[in-house]
């Protein structure tokens, strides 16, 4: 159980670092409340999960042809620079947003493919469940090796609930202006991720 629970906290701390899909929660929370932030999240670790189990598969091999890691980064800038200048753009209609709120799919997408097309995540993914998947199998079995990736995905599950509480309680107490410079700082961080992704993409690809 203290193995598992360990897992558990790894998921956490593996959810926690400020991103793009942090920032964008936030946003979503502040602006839409706690069940449009939660299904942000909610895409962005099915994602995660993905890139688990092409770790556990082998199939990253594939994805770390020069080609591919050009197309991955490129991809990433193209989605968080849309998400960035949408964020901007609406960063205006916050009280709007309280009363109509987007669609629960578009949220989901939004982070699924915030989190598909980040280049990091495959090297993240690779780095730390690829040493866990070996320490693992090197001292339990397969049933241990589910057990401890479900802790994992329970850690980040966790932290996609804690991210959309919090961001969500900022809604209810901060003032309108306060919540439009918010989503405005959201959006130029976004779009600075974006540029990063670029610049990483166009380097590989030169």
């Amino acid at each position: 159980m203290n193995v598992f629970l360990g897992y558990i906290f790894l998921g956490l701390s593996l959810a926690a670092p400020i991103g793009p899909v942090n920032a964008a929660q936030m946003d979503k929370g502040i602006k839409s409340g706690f069940v449009q932030a939660w299904l942000l999240g909610l895409g962005a670790l099915t994602a995660d999960i993905i890139y688990m189990l092409t770790v556990y598969l082998g199939v990253v091999k594939y994805l770390e042809t020069p080609f591919m890691q050009s197309f991955l980064w490129l991809f990433g800038f193209f989605v968080l620079l849309y998400t960035g200048i949408e964020t901007i753009f609406n960063s205006g209609k916050i009280m709007m947003d309280r009363r109509e709120g987007d669609s629960g799919l578009k949220s989901f997408i939004s982070g699924f493919f915030m989190s598909i097309s980040n280049p990091l995540t495959i090297l993240f993914w690779l780095g730390i469940y690829g040493s866990v998947l070996a320490k693992t199998a090197s001292s339990y079995g397969t049933g241990e090796l589910v057990l401890y990736s479900f802790g994992i995905i329970l850690g980040l599950i966790l932290w996609d609930i804690v991210m959309a509480a919090i961001s969500s309680s900022f809604r209810n107490l901060l003032t309108t202006r306060l919540l439009t410079l918010i989503s405005l700082i959201s959006g130029i961080s976004l779009i600075g991720f974006a540029l990063y992704f670029g610049y990483q993409g166009l380097k590989l690809f030169i």
